[in-house]
């Protein structure tokens, strides 16, 4: 069967309901160009779990994708498949790596954090709070950005001084419509902050991520548990991800329940949880769009006769793959109180997102007191208007204006009855 022309993916991700369901009719996995690289976008879901659990797919580049060496040097998505840390191990080094991280961010440890979260929500809210009625606020900026930033900052032990300059550069990260070299100046940029970290926490360890992965390092010495260059990856990959993502999950959610009253009206009313808000957003606008890169390690005959070659790349297109019509009916609703919200949006099998238990309690937590504080909250421009953000990775938007509306003090901060955890609430002033 010969191949298709390859769908050229939009770098600045303008339009990407439009461009998922391209993919999804060219077929369950379809060529695709990722600028300027060939790789399979695969947005069947069924194919895609089986994939992403094969021993036949790989994420290590260096060992099973043939065209690693000359790609990489002029990619402008070369840092995702050059880091050396646990995105892009595979086999014994995936599992060691995974191993060293997954009790940090295991669901009990993650737990423990509900009241400094709750802590930090409510600092930002209380900020809103004076605000004068009426006045339009940028929620991505002022909600969604802060607070991840803060969770993880606290998590790696990055000071309060370096997380704007940390923010800068991840973003960057995500931001697929820049140049090689302004991708490479990013990531040198990136390293230097990684460094910096790296020295401090050497010369003054505290009771943080990244100082007890320095002294696991420095302990062994040889190099056989975390190599320099897996250290410095690893905090890359805690950093980015922990951060860049969650923002996005926040932001959509926010959104959606703006433009779609009677859904923000199912969790006022007790129809569904602030739980189940979360895994709809996270099925219906997943945080990551396309997750570059697998690679095939042998041929893959595909349902339709065509043949993924060993050496090939594989792009996991998680947001086609979460609106599958054979995964969900009435896929593009956003329905909080569908019966199922089954989605890919951490990934799956052994790859499987470590900080999904920690982005689930960052996002419950502030929508709940979010709209707890601000229960009559509007978007202050139509939905139509809101500007993507310039990436075929990263699913957002550049701004979220929202007019607060706040309401009388006599009405308190009422906990809902939503059968989320209580929580602590600041007294209102």
């Amino acid at each position: 069967m010969p191949e298709p022309e390859p769908l050229v993916l939009d770098p600045t991700g303008s339009d990407p309901d439009a461009e998922n369901l391209a993919l999804r009719e060219r077929g369950p996995a379809t060529l695709v160009d990722i600028l300027g690289v060939r790789a399979w976008s695969v947005s069947d879901p069924a194919l895609l779990k089986q994939l992403l659990n094969s021993k036949d797919v790989s994420k290590d580049g260096r060992a099973h994708w043939p065209a690693f060496a000359e790609t990489v040097p002029t990619w402008p998505l070369a840092l995702w498949v050059a880091v050396e840390n646990m995105f892009t191990a595979y086999g014994k080094d995936h599992s060691r790596l995974r191993r060293m991280i997954a009790p940090t961010l295991s669901a009990r440890r993650t737990s423990v954090l509900q009241t400094d979260i709750e802590t930090l929500v409510n600092d930002l809210l209380d900020a809103l709070d004076r605000l004068p009625a009426g006045e339009s606020i940028d929620l991505r900026e002022h909600l969604a950005y802060p607070l991840p930033i803060a969770v993880i900052g606290q998590l790696m032990g990055v000071p309060p001084y370096q997380r704007a300059e940390f923010r800068t550069v991840v973003d960057n990260v995500f931001a697929t419509h820049l140049t090689a070299e302004q991708q490479a100046a990013n990531t040198a940029a990136l390293y230097s902050l990684l460094d910096s970290l790296i020295d401090t926490k050497r010369v003054k360890p505290d009771e943080d991520m990244t100082s007890l992965l320095i002294a696991t390092r420095d302990e062994e010495g040889d190099g056989s548990t975390l190599s320099d260059a897996e250290l410095r990856d690893t905090l890359l990959l805690m950093i980015s991800a922990g951060y860049e993502t969650t923002v996005n999950v926040i932001d959509q959610a926010i959104t959606t329940l703006l433009s779609e009253p009677q859904q923000l009206a199912h969790v006022q009313e007790g129809r569904c949880t602030w739980h189940d808000i979360v895994e709809e957003t996270l099925r219906h606008n997943p945080p990551v769009k396309h997750l570059p890169l697998r690679y095939a390690r042998t041929d893959i005959t595909l349902p339709d006769g065509q043949t993924i070659q060993a050496g090939d790349a594989l792009l996991a297109s998680y947001a086609a793959a979460n609106r599958h019509p054979a995964l969900h009916r009435d896929a593009d609703l956003f329905d909080a109180i569908r019966p199922t919200k089954e989605h890919l949006a951490f990934g799956h099998g052994v790859h499987f997102c470590l900080g999904a238990p920690l982005a689930r309690l960052e996002v419950t937590t502030a929508l709940r007191l979010f709209f707890e504080r601000f229960p009559h909250a509007e978007l202050a421009t139509d939905e139509a208007e809101l500007r993507r953000l310039p990436s075929l990775i990263s699913n957002g938007h550049t701004t979220v204006p929202v007019r607060l509306r706040h309401r009388s003090p006599s009405e308190g901060h009422r906990t809902a009855e939503t059968g989320d955890t209580p929580s602590h609430y600041r007294h209102p002033r």
